[in-house]
């Protein structure tokens, strides 16, 4: 993926529209493969108001979700560039540092989105594949039967390769993604021109009146029309990479068109010939374009996976960072961008989960009574998060936020209320992946802080370490120690155990925290801070500071170390010969153990299966001592 734009100044405003072409609107740009469709197969009849009334409908939920409330109202609420519900969450925590209740009711939400996130994920490349490849029941119905298995192996392409990186990969999405849009605009147009009655659809009377004319069922189709906005929170999530001018710009001029025009296309051959529900979008094309449109539509729908998958990934390494997560291992596949990174785990549960569901919903339209409830659950949170900042941070005057709040709330809440319809039929799905994920989380969370607590507990002052080292004086070795430690006070009890095991004591000690800021970017000027302990300076607490989205690159802040104490200090350290001490926990529970019961063993299965620090933070593993400390919780 294209790296955050304020990296490149110089790049040109076009590169970077095309790649935000090619990047941001994958998942709504396919939308039009079954979206109207689904609107239909809802049972309601179609005929020229029902029609009419459908277009209006989504035509005024992607002008009012995607336009208004994201392109013009919330990526404005950017993090030093950054998108995205981690950036929304910290921004809102910004305006709320008074009031502790409201910061951890902001934490809970920003997490519960980022969990729902997580159920769409899973949806996405299923939904998406299989609804390109079952082209096939139009263009070969013979061939039926082999749309599962041909998803499959897709989708066992697009999860294999993650490994491998997306840079070369990459290069083609914004060539395919214009082709489609520009084929989606193409297709619909043609279908307009032959019957330009339907754009008469922009009038929100046709919406207003098919909800009045059906009633309960055109409060039941509220359910299908969201499948055409699913997408929509990908504007804000992928404003770091490309920046807020080129995704508005593409999504104004370019893929909003192209979307209305594949959509009033597919209303107008509905009109003409109502038969064509089966399949409106394939059936748009003539036939001799049938098979390249299959390829081209597989193209464009593993393309959008793609990006939800590398969505994951870095909403995961963000969660990790901020300490809401346990440690992964995570690759970063590419020297050049820093987006790009690959996280095995994740990769692997997302294939399993996505071949579960291929196997058990079997089509794009049971899939869809799985789809959407994640999405308009993420919405409600992005609505509400961006109202605090507008109070809090903005400072827009009470009225004026209420409005804001309001109007985007009826609509979200609406969409949601018809998806809460399909639970029982699927859209249970996304909601316990989102609820096992936020359990998961909060235990982890929890027993952070347990840990926490425990640690300040014992803590040990450097003041008061001194003072008795000087009474029982360890024997004393050359060399410098380097003790890695999450306190951001005190002695690390990893220091403490080795001292009182071993009795020996380096020259130098340098206690080391790595520190994730609320912030995405840190630079290299601020990233390291030290401070020297003792009558002669033989300790010393060093802080480096990242972003949450950036590359913890610890060999390269330990050579700002080195320099910054040689500079300060005077004080030469040869970095490939200092001893790393790192200290791995082993979590244990008290009968009192203010740790529910019942999350007692999540808390521990995820201690214990944590990434260590040396492979998480890449410590040169010939150079480390890893002691083991036991911690009653």
């Amino acid at each position: 993926m294209p790296t955050h734009s304020e990296n490149h100044p110089k790049k040109p405003q076009a590169g970077l529209i095309l790649g935000a072409i090619g990047v941001v609107f994958g998942d709504i740009g396919t939308s039009p493969l079954y979206a109207l469709k689904e609107v239909f197969h809802g049972g309601i009849s179609i005929n020229n108001d029902h029609v009419l009334g459908v277009l209006s409908l989504i035509f005024w939920s992607l002008t009012l979700v995607v336009t208004i409330k994201y392109a013009i109202f919330i990526m404005r609420a950017d993090n030093k560039g950054e998108g995205g519900i981690m950036a929304l969450m910290t921004l809102a925590l910004h305006g709320s540092h008074d009031n502790p209740r409201r910061m951890k009711w902001i934490v809970t939400l920003g997490l519960l989105g980022a969990t729902l996130f997580y159920g769409d994920s899973i949806i996405t490349p299923a939904i998406s594949v299989l609804s390109a490849v079952e082209g096939l029941q139009v263009i070969a119905p013979a061939l039926e039967h082999y749309v599962i298995p041909i998803t499959l192996a897709v989708l066992s392409v697009l999860f294999i390769v993650q490994a491998r990186g997306t840079g070369a990969v990459g290069k083609i999405f914004a060539p395919v993604m214009c082709l489609w849009f520009a084929v989606l605009g193409i297709m619909g147009g043609i279908n307009v021109i032959q019957n330009p009655s339907v754009l008469m659809a922009v009038n929100p009377y046709y919406a207003v009146h098919v909800l009045w004319d059906l009633g309960w069922h055109g409060f039941l189709i509220m359910g299908s029309v969201v499948l055409a906005i699913t997408g929509a929170e990908a504007l804000y999530a992928d404003m770091g990479h490309f920046g807020l001018k080129p995704i508005r710009y593409a999504w104004l001029s370019f893929v909003f068109p192209a979307l209305l025009l594949n959509y009033f296309g597919q209303g107008a051959l509905l009109i003409a010939h109502p038969e064509a529900i089966q399949n409106p979008f394939y059936l748009l094309a003539p036939p001799w374009a049938l098979y390249p449109l299959l390829v081209l539509s597989t193209l464009a729908t593993v393309i959008a996976s793609q990006a939800v998958i590398s969505g994951a990934f870095s909403i995961t390494r963000q969660a990790i960072q901020l300490g809401y997560c346990p440690r992964m291992d995570i690759f970063h596949t590419s020297g050049d961008e820093m987006g790009q990174v690959y996280v095995p785990a994740v990769n692997w549960m997302l294939m399993f989960a996505v071949f579960v569901l291929v196997l058990s919903f079997q089509s794009s339209s049971a899939l869809a009574s799985a789809y959407g409830i994640a999405v308009t659950g993420t919405m409600i949170i992005d609505t509400v998060l961006a109202f605090i900042i507008i109070r809090k941070l903005w400072k827009w005057n009470a009225s004026t936020s209420l409005a804001f709040l309001l109007i985007f709330l009826v609509v979200d809440i609406t969409f949601l209320s018809s998806n809460s319809l399909k639970i029982p039929t699927g859209g249970w799905l996304p909601l316990a992946v989102a609820t096992a994920l936020f359990l998961i989380i909060t235990t982890w969370i929890k027993g952070r802080e347990l840990l926490t607590t425990r640690q300040t507990e014992k803590r040990v002052l450097f003041e008061e370490l001194e003072t008795e080292l000087k009474k029982n004086p360890p024997a004393r070795v050359n060399g410098t120690a380097i003790y890695l430690t999450r306190s951001l006070h005190g002695v690390p009890l990893v220091f403490l155990h080795n001292l009182e095991h071993n009795h020996v004591l380096h020259k130098q000690v340098i206690v080391l925290t790595i520190v994730t800021k609320d912030e995405p970017y840190v630079d290299e000027a601020h990233r390291v801070k030290i401070r020297a302990y003792g009558e002669n300076g033989q300790f010393y607490r060093v802080k480096l500071y990242f972003g949450f989205t950036q590359k913890q690159d610890v060999r390269r802040a330990l050579e700002l170390c080195a320099q910054g104490l040689r500079e300060q200090y005077g004080l030469d350290i040869n970095l490939r010969h200092v001893s790393f001490f790192v200290g791995r926990e082993f979590i244990t529970f008290r009968r009192n153990s203010p740790m529910p019961r019942w999350r007692r063993p999540i808390a521990g299965f995820l201690f214990h299966n944590s990434s260590s620090a040396i492979e998480f933070f890449r410590i040169p593993v010939e150079r480390v001592i890893e002691i083991g400390v036991r911690v009653e919780l």
